[in-house]
């Protein structure tokens, strides 16, 4: 059971009992406290001549309390735990400048074998480090914002939906953004909290204002901020593009801090119990359809408490005109990832392979993704752009490899037969011969007859291609041997020799034509 902390209040009452009745065990008995409590106070009391009967003191037992309470609860007598933090004061200090008190704690404590609670620890630098400072508990009521200077927006669950197109259960979630003046709400319903559902939920909301407010007070969450600082955070690079494209300010409230965006802290509960609860829901689109309609006749005609007037009458009268007009141009979305350059010159994005220049291979860039472009950003800079291919796909620009690999890869099967049409119908036959039997086992033979051309020139190798094709033979060792020996300048390169062998290669009539001479012959 925790020990009950007595107020000066309390310790006023039993001293003034006790003074009415002497009786140490009435007392305890009529207001419910242990005898032992009541005899500390009273030999307290004692010790200052004060018993039942007498005169009590001159300005009261408060003012007697208020004297000796520091010494009853021990606050002039440091503990062991506070002993423990004063012989560290100075880390204390330094580390306050730099971090939390938290942080502080568990550094000293892992480090320098600090034994105290984190709960001591807090205790220790509201008595000694905020000592005088004042403030401690008090709230500044800030001054209600000019119209259309301020909407704060929040994310948070709503419930569980089941979906009739995909015939399961989902969790939702709502994007809510209310405007700073009137208190005017939107409520957006999504099945994700991803980037593309906070860009989506802005722009719908901003579609039902009818306005852009100035200035857009969010939580540091992945969608809207990467990182989380009140003088330099980092935006998401969308979300960043977002503002820019509607002309509103980013302004992050601090970590867990719920009153830098007040007028929207409660509204999540309040929109799940309001709207949500209770009620069967059919698609998402009859959803958010629900939604508008609530914002309109629940929400916006309800009296504020703060404002005292209905949110939507007050934003229609008011606000509405103060807020900034809408862009002509819709805003083009688009996604921001970063992928890492592999040895093959690649990037995989989206289940999809993108070459960049070698020269960064090895190194992490930004990847900006819209329908259709697909850009690579390194320092800010653009290094390449492609467009956007479908999942399973790659797009690779030949350029992006060192020349001398890039030449090799280049030099296909349909680069072959292109580069032999330009050079001559017999390179192109010879080429082509090679690469309709085996394509990738006869590329590096057609490679090395294309290079032929770069070393003897474009007619040598036509005609010595002629040659080669005369004879029936379009090997790369041939054409090269013709080359070396000068073949392709003779004249003789079209006829074809009789051939030698004993095989029997007339065709079949003349085969049947020479049995019937030999047997006419066998006859005579």
């Amino acid at each position: 059971m925790a020990r009950r902390r007595f107020t000066v209040r309390d310790i006023d009452e039993i001293l003034a009992y006790w003074h009415k009745t002497g009786s140490i065990q009435g007392t305890a008995r009529s207001l419910g406290v242990d005898r032992r409590t009541v005899r500390k106070y009273v030999s307290l009391a004692r010790e200052r001549g004060y018993v039942p009967g007498s005169s009590p003191p001159s300005g009261g037992w408060r003012a007697f309390v208020c004297e000796i309470v520091p010494q009853v609860v021990g606050r002039t007598q440091p503990s062991e735990a506070m002993d423990r933090i004063a012989a560290v004061h100075g880390e204390v200090i330094e580390g306050l400048e730099q971090t939390t008190a938290a942080t502080v704690w568990q550094r000293l404590r892992d480090e320098q074998g600090l034994k105290v609670s984190l709960t001591s620890f807090y205790r220790y630098i509201d008595r000694h480090l905020l000592q005088g400072k004042g403030g401690k508990g008090i709230r500044i009521r800030r001054e209600e914002p000019p119209p259309g200077e301020v909407a704060e927006v929040d994310f948070g669950t709503l419930g569980i939906w089941w979906d009739p197109v995909g015939g399961r259960r989902r969790r939702l979630y709502a994007f809510i953004m209310v405007l700073g003046h009137s208190r005017h709400m939107f409520v957006w319903v999504t099945p994700s909290m991803d980037q593309r559902a906070w860009v989506e939920a802005h722009i719908e909301a901003f579609e039902f204002f009818g306005g852009v407010p100035s200035r857009v007070v969010l939580d540091n969450l992945k969608s809207g901020i990467l990182r989380a600082d009140i003088y330099d955070p980092k935006f998401n690079r969308t979300y960043e593009e977002l503002a820019r494209h509607y002309g509103f300010i980013v302004d992050p409230a601090r970590a867990r801090k719920p009153r830098d965006k007040p007028q929207v802290e409660r509204m999540v509960p309040y929109v799940r119990s309001s709207f949500w609860k209770g009620r069967d829901f059919g698609p998402l689109a009859e959803i958010n359809s629900s939604a508008r309609r609530w914002c309109l006749e629940v929400a916006g005609r309800r009296i504020h408490g703060t404002t005292g007037l209905q949110p939507f009458v007050h934003f229609r009268e008011v606000e509405q005109r103060a807020l900034k007009l809408l862009p002509l141009e819709p805003f083009e979305m688009a996604s921001w990832t970063r992928a890492k350059v592999g040895p093959d010159c690649h990037i995989q994005v989206s289940r999809s392979l993108y070459s960049v220049p070698y020269l960064y291979v090895g190194k992490t860039v930004d990847v900006r993704l819209t329908q259709g472009v697909v850009q690579c950003f390194l320092d800010e800079e653009v290094v390449k752009v492609h467009r956007r291919v479908a999942p399973g796909r790659r797009s690779t620009d030949w350029n992006d490899y060192p020349p001398e690999k890039a030449k090799i890869l280049r030099e296909n099967p349909e680069w072959c037969r292109r580069r032999a049409l330009e050079v001559g119908d017999s390179v192109a036959w010879v080429v082509g011969a090679l690469l309709d039997g085996h394509a990738q086992h006869y590329l590096r033979q057609a490679r090395g007859v294309l290079r032929l051309a770069d070393r003897c020139g474009g007619e040598r190798l036509e005609a010595a291609c002629e040659r080669a094709r005369a004879f029936g033979d379009p090997s790369y060792r041939t054409i090269k041997g013709i080359l070396e020996r000068g073949l392709d300048r003779t004249v003789e390169t079209t006829s074809r020799p009789t051939p030698t062998a004993g095989a029997f290669l007339r065709g079949p009539h003349a085969l049947l034509a020479a049995s019937t001479w030999q047997e006419e012959r066998g006859h005579e």
